[in-house]
């Protein structure tokens, strides 16, 4: 091996940790999840089961980078799966319906998204709303809309180019829904990283008063988390309904729990002011690979959930114990 191997290996190690910077107990975890899944099973360690995992996460993923921005300032949002569904049904409603050019009406759906977020932050920062409480008043009404759209029926058979997004692997590879979460995932890890509205989340988190003292505005840098966060989920129900071919009022139901699992499994401290995409996207790994393991071990979606649960205790312990050593 040469020198200039050497260093491209170097070079390209130390950007992986400084990506997962914060989450090596997590990315270990993940590690040893993929080993003792490719020794127990004969179909885990095929690229056609990593690339059907990626599909699989892709809705998780969207959403979670959303929540890892609202868990970072200290918040909390139970939104996002009613959100992801009112989503899919402005879409279907308007694109389906309505006749509208689907474009258009997936861009609607995103504002219709947007508005919930604003709802969400301005109940936060002006009314002085704790965020679980805003957020569980915006998960009902979010909901309780997206039923009344159709009167509670599904909307199905969308158009084949907008299905196609979710099913066509490019090169072989990469669908274009995968694609847009790969996309999402650099941007916000660029944000975060290297431009100070990102590092300002960080400040936040830690400490609100300061931040502010610092020249911080947290109220509309607060209130614009929230709406990035719904956005996300917006997208992550414009993705769903892509794979199901399908728009349903009842999509999403849990994925709340879910979307933060994946964000505190992946190291980010629900205090706020610890955390980062790296480590998000290390958990969100860890429970679409634990998910499809379990299947393919054949094991009951009923214990499933038991080792779901228990992960995102250890989890959250790890987190408390870290706190406290601090």
């Amino acid at each position: 091996m040469t020198t200039g191997e050497i260093s491209v290996g170097a070079k390209s190690s130390a950007s992986v940790l400084n990506f997962v910077r914060g989450a090596t107990g997590p990315l270990i975890g993940l590690i040893l999840l993929c080993v003792f899944l490719s020794l127990t099973t004969d179909t885990f360690l095929t690229v056609r089961n990593f690339l059907n995992v990626m599909d699989q996460v892709t809705v998780l993923g969207v959403m979670a980078v959303g929540m890892t921005l609202v868990i970072l300032i200290g918040g909390i949002d139970l939104s996002v799966g009613s959100v992801l569904a009112l989503s899919g049904m402005v879409m279907g409603y308007l694109g389906n319906n309505l006749g509208w050019p689907f474009g258009i009406a997936i861009v609607a759906a995103l504002i219709a998204s947007a508005l919930c977020g604003a709802v969400s932050g301005l109940m936060i920062t002006r009314l002085n709303m704790p965020a679980f409480i805003a957020t569980l008043a915006m998960m009902s009404i979010a909901r309780g809309i997206a039923s009344i759209i159709t009167n509670g029926e599904q909307i199905v058979g969308f158009p084949d180019w907008f299905s196609n997004l979710a099913i066509i692997r490019h090169f072989g590879v990469l669908t274009v829904t995968v694609a847009v979460m790969i996309a999402i995932v650099a941007v916000a890890w660029i944000v975060l990283t290297f431009r100070p509205s990102g590092r300002a989340l960080y400040a936040i988190g830690g400490s609100a008063e300061v931040a502010r003292l610092a020249g911080i505005d947290v109220r509309e840098t607060t209130l614009f988390v929230y709406m990035l966060c719904a956005v996300a989920a917006g997208l992550a129900g414009v993705i769903l309904s892509a794979r199901l071919d399908s728009a349903q009022p009842s999509s999403g139901i849990g994925y709340e729990l879910d979307t933060i699992a994946a964000v505190v499994i992946g190291g980010a401290s629900l205090s706020g002011g610890i955390g980062g995409i790296g480590g998000t996207v290390v958990g969100v790994l860890i429970i679409g690979f634990l998910r499809n393991g379990l299947n393919l071990l054949q094991v009951s979606p009923f214990v499933q959930q038991v080792i779901i649960g228990v992960v995102i205790a250890i989890a959250v312990a790890a987190d408390t114990i870290r706190r406290k050593h601090k």
